[in-house]
């Protein structure tokens, strides 16, 4: 049994966030670190209160009690937040052990924390090489990894780079020359700058997967197995993702040694998200969307459509309905989706319409509220779409326009995930899905 310390950021409301997560374990991995160091660091930081708690972990990777218990302390309870997720308890010690790990664990649960906290730890901030590279499926999830990483690593010293494709590749090779010690990006862009030689992988140890099951997709696997060439024989491989397909194993038995497996998916649809579909006709789907608008508590919503051409058409239709909307696709240029995903994560506007561009780890946690607009095809998708509400646990909603060609769908996907999407009723409780 060991101490670990939560913090609440202050610039956040009562939600967690990532850095709270982030910050909890950290302190409880690093022993080397004295509680003067840790007082200096964190001292001066936007903190509102620390608070011990007791996390089941190998002591072997603790810091000493006395050590966390002398941190000033800071009470004001008015905006705190702890979360010390189970993701984190079952795979950073592993991780540390230099294993590698199969870890399968619901959306929103603090799977980059699990994944950062043991990079950092293995990195030598004295050696400027890449010793660790993070890949992930889309370039806003990139930049959101990267920022998170950046945000803890500063106070190490640890040099982070991000890099994606429909980015200059000149600016990332100047980059390159730079010490970097951790490198996050999409595998097409990383197995360019292998090639050209300018990225630099023999000394990168550890390589890590986030939304695996996307990665091994036919768009990027074959990027992946060339890119694991150009790394160590010694590398350590984490995997982690919401689902689990054949490609996921097949890749595992190849590449992975003796991995750790860790399932955290007692269900595969996340706890906390009340889930609805409404029959309709196509033509009637606007108007459906109109008066769930007008009868719903939305925070922030994100409205999903099976392809770019609806994707603008049903934005120009909320816009012309009066509702505030914004747009994103993979066919838009790469600076203005940055600056939508800036936006709309920031709170400048309420409802987001998208492709499943967006399902893939993207963490807005003011989100309460999901509509399939166009039903997706098959239960993966659906669960990383549905898994875009209810953040670290919160309540959710999510709202399912169904013809009557997927009402098979429908049924396959309930059957698939074991859950249950009921008939929308003419009132929904607010109870259910704001906090």
């Amino acid at each position: 049994m060991i101490v670990a310390v939560a913090f609440a950021c202050l610039n956040e409301c009562c939600r967690p966030c990532h850095g709270c997560a982030v910050a909890a374990v950290f302190v409880t991995v690093v022993p080397s670190l004295s509680s003067d160091y840790c007082r200096r660091r964190f001292e001066s930081a936007p903190l509102l209160w620390c608070e011990r708690l007791s996390v089941k972990m190998s002591p072997s990777f603790g810091c000493a009690a006395a050590d966390v218990a002398s941190f000033p302390t800071r009470l004001h309870r008015r905006r705190s937040c702890i979360c010390v997720a189970t993701v984190l308890e079952e795979s950073i010690p592993i991780a540390l052990t230099g294993s590698d790990i199969l870890a399968r664990a619901k959306n929103g649960t603090g799977k980059t924390a699990a994944f950062c906290v043991p990079a950092f730890k293995k990195i030598d901030q004295d050696n400027n090489v890449i010793q660790v590279v993070i890949l992930v499926p889309t370039r806003e999830l990139a930049l959101q990894t990267s920022q998170v990483c950046k945000e803890l690593g500063k106070h190490l010293q640890i040099q982070v780079m991000v890099t994606t494709g429909g980015t200059s590749l000149k600016d990332d090779i100047m980059r390159l020359y730079q010490p970097v010690h951790l490198l996050v990006g999409t595998p097409g862009r990383i197995l360019d700058l292998a090639k050209k030689g300018v990225c630099i992988l023999k000394d990168c140890s550890m390589l890590i997967m986030d939304e695996a099951d996307k990665l091994l997709s036919p768009e990027f696997q074959p990027s992946i197995e060339q890119l694991i060439q150009f790394l160590p024989a010694n590398r350590q491989i984490l995997m982690f993702s919401a689902t689990f397909p054949v490609t996921v194993k097949d890749f595992k038995d190849r590449y992975l040694k003796k991995p750790y497996i860790i399932n955290l998916m007692d269900e595969l649809t996340l706890k906390g998200i009340t889930q609805y579909y409404a029959f309709v006709e196509e033509r009637q789907k606007v108007h459906c969307l109109n008066t769930l608008f007008s009868k719903l508590q939305i925070n922030q919503s994100i409205i999903f459509c099976n392809s770019v051409n609806r994707v603008e058409l049903l934005a120009k239709k909320i816009t012309e309905l009066g509702y505030s909307c914004f747009y994103i696709h993979a066919k838009m240029l790469q600076d203005h989706r940055n600056r939508v995903f800036h936006d709309f994560r920031n709170g400048a506007c309420r409802n987001l319409v998208c492709t499943d561009l967006f399902t893939r780890g993207i963490d807005i946690q003011a989100v309460n509220v999901v509509i399939n607009f166009d039903f997706p095809k098959n239960s993966e998708t659906y669960l990383h779409r549905v898994g875009r509400s209810g953040r670290f646990g919160h309540l959710g909603l999510a709202v399912n326009l169904i013809t009557y060609e997927d009402r098979f769908n429908l049924y396959r996907i309930e059957q698939e995930l074991g859950t249950e999407i009921k008939q929308i009723s003419p009132h929904i409780d607010q109870a259910i899905y704001c906090r």
